[in-house]
């Protein structure tokens, strides 16, 4: 359970990191399913329903860099969505009007010195609800320092509205750092040992830079929301969607608060995941992976 100091550190800075969330054990256990994965993936050749790949991804060199919602994918995954260990964490930030309702889930993986960057961007600006009792949670399988491309958020731009995030008019899922007037600086990145977990709200302006280290940075990614935030976008299966009520019950009355909304669309050109939506920002603030190797030393 959270402390009081530690749910008001989130209620005014918009993240927190925890310690030790996952045991020794389910960590050993997590990296041997990744790395079965990772394994079948020499055999893919393109995007799919599980994997998004890096653009060097080889047979011989597989480089994933998405397992997309492996809460599907296997049970190891789930069994963590869906713990009562997770869901009481998160009671106090998001469960006390209604309960817990998990969305979604993905495993972000920066293969050592490929690892992609992700743009800053808002995930509210992806799937905007009734209410913005929503967050993210981050689950580190491997240590993570400054050169692996850890988490990075701006403390308190929770409380800031929708910026944009199109391009000519067309969504592309990222925020272009020349015109958002932002002050990158004041950029806290969430670092810390494997089996620490990050949480972050759906507001929260982040993004992550490229790992340029030696090592894998894997990171587990949960998305909840409360089970009264309806997404604006709507609901294409009514029975799946309380299929995933962690805690709670079933609601047909969502609650409505005065929350800044941008809809996503027109749907961005490159669609699959952020990595495809944000190909078309032109201006960047993260390097690419291209670009990190012309300048390293020969």
């Amino acid at each position: 359970m959270l402390t009081r100091d530690q749910v008001q550190s989130y209620r005014r800075d918009g993240y927190l990191v925890i310690e030790n969330v996952l045991s020794a054990t389910e960590l050993e256990n997590l990296r041997r399913v990744v790395e079965v994965l990772v394994e079948a993936s020499r055999s893919v050749t393109a995007h799919d329903h599980v994997y998004d790949l890096e653009p060097s991804h080889t047979p011989e060199e597989p480089r994933v860099r998405r397992i997309k919602e492996p809460h599907n994918v296997h049970p190891a995954f789930r069994e963590i969505a869906f713990s009562k260990r997770i869901a009481d964490i998160l009671t106090p930030l998001i469960g006390t009007t209604s309960g817990i309702r998990f969305q979604t889930g993905k495993l972000n993986m920066k293969s050592a010195g490929h690892g992609a960057a992700v743009e800053w961007h808002q995930d509210w600006a992806f799937y905007p609800h009734t209410n913005d009792d929503l967050l993210a949670i981050g689950l580190y399988l491997d240590d993570c320092g400054p050169e692996n491309g850890p988490l990075m958020v701006i403390p308190g731009s929770h409380t800031w509205p929708i910026l944009d995030h199109h391009v000519d008019g067309v969504f592309c899922g990222a925020i272009a750092p020349s015109t958002a007037n932002i002050d990158f600086s004041k950029a806290v990145a969430l670092t810390g040992k494997a089996g620490n977990m990050t949480i972050h709200h759906v507001r929260m302006v982040h993004g992550s830079a490229l790992n340029t280290s030696d090592r894998p940075r894997r990171l587990l990614l949960f998305q909840y929301t409360a089970v009264d935030a309806f997404p604006l976008l709507g609901i294409p299966d009514w029975e799946k969607f309380n299929a995933n009520i962690v805690t709670g019950n079933p609601t047909a009355e969502p609650r409505l608060t005065p929350v800044p909304v941008r809809i996503p669309l027109p749907a961005a050109i490159f669609e699959g995941s952020i990595y495809e939506n944000q190909r078309t920002l032109g201006s960047r603030y993260f390097a690419v992976y291209e670009e990190a190797r012309a300048v390293e030393p020969t």
